[in-house]
């Protein structure tokens, strides 16, 4: 057995992560199972190839910088207020209670001494960033109301955590039971929330005002490579000067970070950069979590692991719940955010390593809590499932009690356009056919361009549109035709076989930037596919030919207009 190098251990799991979330896929199971068995093959509890378990943390640590960063790009200041009345509360309590359940279960059930059963139990309070992101993202729930509470509760449960990091260090001779020490912890308690204070303070006066300032004049370039440096810059160089100057979180600080960027110009710009490096890190987080497993525990004190798993799953998913449905929430919203809260993740484990470094907590506590992170992980894409087809029964059987009180497009709708993608040629070609009378359907993943869509005035479906269930709500079957204006055709492909699955006699136009674009877009279904820079040649030309000295005695066309 022997470590790796950075190069080896990311190519491991790059590929381990890809064939076992192959087949996980293959299976109809989360993706995230696949990534967690990689891990665990990784690691050093099991043989074989075995990475460096100290390196992938660490890799993993930069995909939780820049997911928050994204998550953080879509989340405005205005949003999180106008949760604060149940994220605060609401996170507080649930981290409270299940504090107290872990306690219990640590001091009477485990055998842990009353400082252990309390970094045990704060341990299990808090969930994981990348799962909960992950199951509403993939519904699309992240821009919705509950994906802000969700989002909220979070941020309140990182701040406590900070805190909880801050005091666990001279609160440690009185958690081991040490006799005769003593330590004041009001002194430490306000030079944190001083430093987290002068941390939002900074980025209000500051950061506000200098980083959409650096990012505009750096976009001036027109350089994309330095634009995606400079995003990335932002991100990690905020994420890590927060922790070092501030003593935040890189997480916290990156999530500051974009949703101080959101108000620039050039936010969405800067999230299509950034999400290649997002997805991809993301998935060695779940790698990491993997190679920090020993599944022997699974068999050496299988009763223990069902204890630490039922506080997790049943605790926190029945306490918020309980809290949700008390601030006069629907029950559907309560269930969503139990679900997205059944997990643990990053900074338990960080609490659980700093609880073994100062002897407070034994390693079998690390150890089932790592245990029952893994079965909560892999768990919570069933409960989101569950959800979806509890949802779908509800609509089905009780259409009355579902939730349509803004439906994006009409019910009556028939004979229009689906126009997948509300760019700059979408968002043309969308004014030009609604200006002749022509119904428009707008379906696009990036939330501003669904707002703008909505703002002139078009019904607009928010998802990707790769996914048949987003494309169901643009009442395929009743329009005539559907313009694919996305500029990726590999995407584009994929629509265009979701869409004539959904509707094979519906006419379909895509565009595409070369000739095997074109043949691939035709290949997929396509009925027409055009080239951009074709058609640009094409009105250039005539632009020339059109000049008196090349027209000749020809007149001009006497609508002719330019744009």
């Amino acid at each position: 057995m022997h470590h790796t190098s950075l190069i080896a251990i990311l190519v491991a799991g790059f590929v381990l992560a890809f064939i076992f979330g192959a087949i996980a896929q293959r299976l109809r199971l989360s993706p995230l199972v696949g990534y967690l068995v990689a891990g665990v093959i990784a690691g050093p509890f099991t043989p074989g190839f075995v990475g460096d378990p100290t390196l992938a943390p660490q890799l993993a640590e930069i995909g939780v910088i820049l997911l928050m960063f994204g998550v953080g790009l879509h989340f405005s200041i205005r949003d999180l207020l106008a949760v604060k009345n149940i994220a605060v509360p609401g996170a507080l309590a649930e981290m409270t209670a299940v504090t107290t359940i872990g306690w219990l279960v640590g001091k009477y059930l485990l055998g842990f001494s009353g400082g252990a059963s309390f970094v045990f139990g704060l341990s299990l309070s808090v969930a994981s960033t990348v799962v909960l992101m992950r199951g509403l993202e993939e519904r699309r729930l992240l821009d919705s109301p509950t994906g802000h509470i969700a989002m909220g509760w979070l941020i309140v449960e990182d701040l406590a955590m900070v805190l909880a990091l801050v005091l666990l260090p001279p609160l440690a001779g009185a958690l081991r039971g040490d006799t005769g020490e003593s330590v004041d912890v009001w002194p430490v308690l306000l030079t944190t929330l001083l430093k987290v204070g002068a941390f939002l303070a900074f980025m209000m006066l500051i950061g506000r005002r200098v980083i959409p300032w650096v990012l505009e004049r750096v976009a001036g370039t027109g350089s994309r490579e330095l634009f995606t440096l400079c995003v990335l810059a932002i991100a990690l160089g905020v994420a890590f000067g927060s922790a070092t100057l501030f003593g935040v979180s890189f997480a916290l600080g990156a999530f500051f970070a974009g949703m101080i960027l959101n108000e620039s110009e050039f936010s969405h710009q800067a999230a299509n950069e950034t999400l290649p490096l997002r997805d991809a890190f993301a998935v060695l987080f779940f790698v990491s979590v993997g190679m920090l497993f020993d599944p022997a525990i699974l068999l050496e004190r299988p009763w223990q692991v069902l204890a630490t798993f039922a506080v997790i799953l049943v605790g926190k998913a029945s306490v918020a719940w309980l809290i949700v449905r008390a601030s006069g929430r629907p029950t559907t919203t309560a269930l969503t955010i139990g679900a997205s809260l059944a997990q643990i993740g990053e900074f338990s484990f960080i609490l659980a390593g700093l609880g073994l470094q100062l002897r407070i907590l034994p390693p079998e506590g690390q150890h089932l809590i790592l245990a029952g992170a893994l079965l909560s992980i892999i768990v919570n894409p069933l409960l989101f499932a569950w959800l979806d087809r509890r949802r779908a029964y509800e609509d089905a059987v009780l259409p009355q009690q579902a939730d349509h009180l803004s439906p994006p497009v009409p019910d009556d709708l028939h004979g229009h356009v689906i126009m997948v993608g509300y760019g700059r040629v979408g968002s043309e070609l969308a004014r030009l056919l609604t200006g002749h009378g022509v119904s428009v359907v707008v379906v696009d993943s990036e939330v501003h361009l669904v707002e703008r869509a909505r703002a002139a005035g078009l019904p607009a479906v928010r998802g990707n549109a790769v996914n048949t269930a987003v494309l169901e709500e643009a009442l395929p079957a009743r329009a005539h035709m559907a313009m694919v204006a996305i500029p990726n055709a590999l995407e584009a492909g994929e629509v265009i076989a979701a869409l004539r699955s959904l509707n094979p006699a519906l006419s379909i136009a895509a565009r595409g930037h070369s000739d095997a674009e074109v043949k691939h877009l035709l290949e997929h279904g396509a009925d027409a596919a055009v080239m951009a820079e074709r058609e640009l040649a094409h009105s250039l030309a005539e632009m020339v030919m059109a000049m008196p000295i090349y027209r000749g005695a020809r007149r001009l066309p006497p609508a002719a207009a330019a744009y």
